[in-house]
């Protein structure tokens, strides 16, 4: 009998190469068992560091970082305040003016125009740093984690996936679960219908058993899912430590909340949000997270002040706010049951908790008086005060898709100026920061240092105490260009580390350096036809000295053209090393893959055939519609007097469905809730097997036209009519295309919104397309009339 030695090789690499090589096994010496004297070593997974801690982070979205108590605001977030009392507040970080934007450098340490996230996933194009693809160069947290032993699972948003990957097919590499979760339960685009939400567990689609009359909320359930997992990894492997990752769709719209939590906040919000904005700047000095001498920023020009309200807009715009911060509140409630779980199992102490306070700044796309339904702004539709005012009590209802008035997001991003979607400006990329730890951090405190979200990946590695890897799944990893923030954990007047960043969303832009920071304000969120001709080269850029002005009040740039000059050029170098060129300001129009110039799923193709039962179809992955003639051709089989849906595309706030009332065959266009067009056979299907088809011809040239619609049996003409007018651009972001049913929310209030499945047996629907007749091309840079609907 002999002994062999492995070479050790194969181990020098340690942590830096993910996920770790596997290790031989001593040779097999003997034949038999019995005579195998050399022992074999049990190979189990990769162990994580001695002691690790778990790791939560929770991200909730469209918040800014005035509106909770923990840093002043108006929405009470006792979970929020009870972590930030035990832990730190960081009142100096920020993070990128959008959501994908935001979560794609929390996940990889990079800025996101470096891992080609330069506007939301629906947002893409052809260019290297608004791809929507994350390069597998740039390793995600989970995948780190994961490599190093950790249990990991991400529950709620997602929107880091490209949208033509959101389908039965995938690929999946691109989800969670091929990210480095082990488990996802949740949604992969913007927003979700926190009513009737249609969620995926891993990959496959979802949607609770439960409704809003038996007492379901998403937010509710999320945090169920997250502290059953949490749970169950414990029981099965308690010496594996955990990352959790939640990401909360509140408080993005749509509002959706209980009416008891509105409540709590019934005429807290009728003095106005120039009042509020006081208020919250007084608490904010008296909680100390801005110096006492921090003025308030200019309001935002062109928008009204609260005295400039009619008596209706008023009203309406209070009980916007009541409704935004009841939704807050009520999430925030959940995310401290998860807290209260983690204490229970003893782990609470041993786990970096972090939680952070909006994924961009405070959402001013609803215009100057919100909508109750989200999409028709969007498209550049305001909803009328005076109509609103009728439908006040539809607010956070099943029945609304509301977002609020741009005034209250300005409020809620005191004391800095401007809103979401504008990274030049604090109001559009400072948010709160809570970090908690007690085994990890001596005591509480707030921590005034400069930093960003790309800097969250290196302080999680540097506290769980391995390395950034070198290697992961064979690829050579691009360098992380965060900087951890463990420093700040016992020195709260630690010098900073992050001297330097740079900002872009739309075309906004800034870069801070050393206490300086130079900005140009490019677009207004709640314009709704921006100019379409400004052009780049004449922003007029700011300059302002952080040191001195804590909330951009003060403009240097008259005064000091040669700092500005040099930020100017600083800026140039950043943007050209990240792949932020070319700048690109176009929104709404990058929603539609055609304009936007990106890979579309179906290429050339002019026509798609659906099964019967294939579901959750999102807009990326069916043919365009819109602007353009086309037809549904649909194989059905009936019995006499039949009812249900063919096939449905959108839901209750705007989109189309061919369905059956009482056997006679209709075509239903829900133009955003405002206008209802419906045609029907004049006979109804007897019992057997049909061919029913529905004949779109569009207007003409032109982006939103009208059309007339005949609806054949058998190619017989049996129904004509006129759908005036149509949705341009996109139908929703939370509903799907289905065949024989209408998931979700229902685009025809003609059927239930449940239980309408076709008493039937639908064979298939086929989609025919003729020419895009939008009169827009994918790469004419925008130059046409644009409308902003950023999520």
């Amino acid at each position: 009998m002999y002994e062999v030695e492995l070479p050790v090789a194969v181990f020098e690499a340690g942590r830096h190469v993910l996920p770790e090589p596997e290790r031989k096994q001593t040779v097999v010496t003997a034949v038999g068992i019995h005579d195998q004297h050399a022992p074999f070593e049990a190979i189990g997974p990769t162990t994580p560091p001695p002691a690790a801690p778990n790791v939560v982070i929770v991200v909730l979205d469209d918040l800014g970082f005035g509106s909770s108590s923990a840093f002043g605001g108006p929405c009470h977030m006792p979970t929020a305040e009870r972590l930030a009392t035990q832990g730190l507040r960081y009142n100096r970080f920020h993070v990128n003016a959008l959501c994908s934007p935001t979560r794609q450098s929390l996940m990889t340490g990079r800025n996101c125009h470096s891992v080609g996230m330069g506007g939301t996933t629906e947002m893409a194009t052809a260019a290297p740093g608004y791809s929507g693809f994350r390069p597998a160069s740039a390793a995600t947290l989970a995948q780190i984690l994961h490599g190093n032993g950790y249990s990991t699972a991400a529950f709620g948003k997602w929107h880091q996936t490209p949208p033509r990957e959101i389908s039965p097919v995938g690929p999946f590499d691109r989800w969670p679960t091929g990210e480095g979760f082990d488990s996802f339960y949740g949604f992969m685009g913007a927003e979700m219908n926190h009513w009737y939400p249609q969620l995926y567990r891993g990959t496959t689609p979802f949607e609770p058993a439960r409704r809003p009359e038996d007492g379901y909320h998403l937010s509710e359930d999320l945090v169920d899912q997250s502290i059953d997992w949490i749970r169950t990894q414990r029981s099965l492997t308690p010496g594996r430590p955990f990352f959790t990752y939640l990401a909360m769709g509140a408080s993005h719209a749509p509002l959706h909340v209980a009416p008891q939590w509105r409540e709590k906040y019934a005429g807290r919000f009728d003095a106005g949000w120039d009042v509020a904005r006081e208020e919250i700047l007084a608490r904010q000095k008296e909680l100390g997270v801005i110096p006492e001498d921090a003025e308030l920023a200019p309001w935002a020009d062109g928008l009204p002040h609260w005295d400039e309200l009619s008596d209706n807009q008023k009203q309406i715009s209070a009980r916007f706010m009541e409704t935004f911060a009841g939704f807050t509140e009520h999430c925030d409630t959940q995310v401290g049951r998860l807290v209260d779980a983690l204490e229970g199992l003893g782990e609470l102490d041993n786990t970096i908790f972090v939680y952070l306070l909006g994924d961009n700044g405070a959402s001013g796309e609803g215009g100057v008086d919100g909508t109750l339904n989200e999409h028709r702004l969007g498209h550049g539709i305001a909803d009328d005060p005076d109509v609103m005012i009728n439908e006040i009590d539809l607010l956070g209802t099943p029945d609304s898709y509301a977002i609020g008035p741009a005034g209250w997001a300005v409020a809620l991003n005191t004391p800095y100026q401007w809103t979401k979607q504008v990274a030049s400006h604090f109001g559009g990329t400072r948010d709160g920061l809570v970090i908690h730890w007690p085994e990890g951090i001596e005591g509480p405190g707030i921590r005034p240092q400069f930093h960003h979200v790309i800097d969250v990946l290196p302080t999680i590695l540097d506290c769980v105490g391995v390395p950034a890897p070198v290697s992961v799944n064979g690829v050579q990893q691009q360098p992380i260009e965060g900087t951890s923030m463990r420093y700040t954990f016992d020195d709260p007047q630690a010098a900073d580390r992050r001297t330097t960043q740079y900002f872009e969303m739309c075309g906004n832009r800034g870069i801070y350096h050393e206490g300086w920071m130079a900005v140009t304000r490019h677009g207004i969120p709640w314009q709704m036809i921006p100019d379409p001709d400004r052009r780049f080269e004449n922003d007029v850029w700011e300059l302002y000295d952080l040191t001195t002005d804590w909330t951009q009040s003060s403009d240097l740039a008259a005064a000091q053209p040669g700092r500005l000059r040099q930020l100017q050029d600083l800026f140039l170098v950043e943007a050209a090393k990240h792949q932020v060129f070319p700048l690109d300001d176009r929104v709404t129009e990058r929603e539609n893959p055609t304009l936007a110039g990106r890979i579309d799923l179906l290429g050339e193709r002019r026509s798609i055939t659906y099964h019967g039962g294939m579901r959750r179809l999102t807009e990326e992955t069916t043919p365009n519609v819109k602007n353009r003639s086309h037809s549904i051709t649909a194989d059905i089989e009936v019995a006499e007097g039949a009812d249900g849906v063919v096939i449905a595309q959108g839901g209750a706030f705007g989109g189309w469905s061919l369905y059956l009332v009482d056997g006679y065959p209709t075509y239903h266009y829900n133009y955003f809730a405002l206008q209802r067009f419906t045609i029907r056979t004049q006979s109804p299907l007897p019992t057997g097997r049909h061919q029913v088809r529905a004949e779109f011809t569009y207007d003409g040239e032109g982006a939103g036209l009208g059309g007339s619609v005949d609806i054949y049996v058998n190619d017989v003409c049996d129904g004509k009519g006129r759908v005036g007018a149509t949705i341009p651009y996109y139908f929703s972001f939370d509903e799907t295309l289905n065949i024989g049913v209408d998931l979700g929310t229902p685009v025809s209030t003609e059927y239930p919104r449940l239980d309408n499945a076709l008493t039937g047996l639908v064979h298939e629907v086929r989609i025919d397309l003729g020419e895009d007749q939008s009169g827009h091309s994918g790469n004419d840079g925008g130059k046409y009339a644009r409308v902003m609907g950023a999520q």
